[in-house]
């Protein structure tokens, strides 16, 4: 009868032992599900901020260009004719290395993230998109900085 009862008694602390180990795993997926959709949220609010910031920027570009228009006004009431010389052309401000940036890393990131999501294309290329835009623009913030550095120290 000891033995009987010793043998229940492991038997029952086996698979007591092995119950809540499963529910430990269980437990640990849940926290990591919940930590996984926090990041996505993150990373989406990162690229509409980045988003936001390029559309900025676009937009400083924008009115810095229409501050810059230059009004020429000819004296038509003169005697003697003045020869004028031509108006030198305005130079046209190209796009920003960030816009540039954010235009190529969105659509590279669309194409990636429509290719890698099969089941959802768009859903795929939106948050690709998203993502390339954000990346893009950063990438060529950094490098219109180091390109104002540099026309910085061949000016001194």
């Amino acid at each position: 009868m000891k033995k009987l009862l010793v043998i229940f008694a492991a038997t029952m602390l086996t698979f007591s032992c092995k119950n809540t180990a499963d529910q430990a795993g269980v437990v640990e997926e849940s926290k990591q599900a919940v930590i996984d959709s926090m990041n996505i949220e993150m990373a989406k609010k990162e690229a509409a901020l980045a988003r936001q910031k390029s559309i900025d920027s676009m937009q400083a570009v924008a009115a810095a260009a229409k501050r810059e228009r230059v009004v020429v006004h000819h004296n038509v009431a003169s005697a003697a004719p003045v020869a004028q010389a031509p108006a030198p052309a305005a130079k046209r401000k190209g796009w920003s290395g960030a816009a540039k940036g954010a235009v190529i890393g969105a659509g590279v990131g669309a194409i990636g993230g429509a290719v890698i999501d099969k089941k959802k294309p768009a859903q795929g290329a939106v948050i690709g998109g998203l993502a390339g835009a954000g990346l893009g623009a950063g990438t060529g913030a950094i490098l219109d900085a180091e390109k104002k550095k540099k026309e910085a120290q061949q000016g001194q």
